[in-house]
């Protein structure tokens, strides 16, 4: 079953750049863009915005055809920095607007009141710096308060961590009563999933990659994804995952993987789970 929210601004299938930088970063950029991706998530916190511009500038593919994210740290989530902080992540991206910005974490202790960074959000929107707004590590609680502040229909996503060994069910049913797309981060739980045996099975069945497998399986739950990758083969192997269709015995077999394990936890940034 595919229940893709095609009405969703938010692309099924983008690159990550988490952990990587410098020279790496902007090769992994360039590959991804050479080979067909269109859609690059960043974050201030990865200190890799300049180079992810870079790359984009010299891979002489069109502002208009791409798809950018990026994500505001905790330190700039108050009301009079928000905004200026988005400017000085546009002059690293070397671009007048990104389509995607994202709250990155929750207030550590609540500092910034979710109402307080949501209405910044909202402002950063209004002003045309970003076309959609939206959430990433939210539980359900955070979810709620961020729709009381600026409605349901202006959170595009909630990035989560989300792998074949943590399904995150209870936030990913909930985003989407509230027609809000879970975006996957994480999708291959840093390489864990790709040796498990019934994804080896799968992927023999189907003969396709283990990555690929778990990839379309988040796809067909009707996620985004955006696995990182620093070889050119497995980034074009990867893309290749939006043609991959499950069977429903397949996916069955993929939803009895769950176990609870969380991989990205970090004390003091992490919100009380569902």
């Amino acid at each position: 079953m595919n229940t893709n929210n095609t009405s969703s601004p938010i692309p099924a299938f983008g690159l990550g750049t988490f952990r990587l930088k410098g020279q790496v970063v902007i090769d992994s950029v360039k590959n991804a863009l050479a080979v067909g991706y269109r859609v690059i998530d960043t974050a201030q916190i990865y200190g890799n915005e300049a180079e992810v511009g870079q790359a984009i500038a010299e891979s002489g593919v069109a502002r208009k055809d791409l798809f950018i994210t990026t994500k505001i740290w905790t330190d700039n989530y108050a009301k009079d920095k928000l905004v200026p902080s988005l400017k000085e992540s546009l002059a690293k991206l070397r671009t007048d607007h990104v389509d995607l910005t994202l709250i990155h974490w929750p207030s550590p202790g609540n500092a910034v009141p979710v109402a307080e960074f949501m209405g910044a959000l909202a402002e950063a929107k209004a002003q045309g710096l970003t076309k959609h707004i939206g959430v990433s590590n939210f539980n359900i609680a955070l979810m709620k308060e961020a729709i009381a502040a600026v409605g349901a229909q202006n959170i595009a996503t909630n990035q989560v961590e989300l792998h074949p060994y943590l399904q995150n069910r209870k936030v990913a049913e909930f985003a989407k009563s509230q027609g809000i797309r879970i975006t996957s981060y994480m999708t291959l739980a840093y390489g864990k999933v790709i040796a498990d045996p019934v994804i080896e099975a799968i992927a023999k069945a189907h003969g396709a990659t283990t990555a690929q497998v778990v990839l379309a399986w988040a796809m067909q739950l009707g996620y985004a994804v955006i696995p990182s990758s620093t070889k050119r083969a497995n980034l074009e192997g990867n893309l290749k995952a939006q043609q991959l269709k499950l069977t429903d015995a397949d996916m069955a077999q993929m939803a009895a993987l769950e176990r609870n394990e969380r991989l990205t936890d970090p004390a003091g940034l992490s919100p009380a789970w569902d």
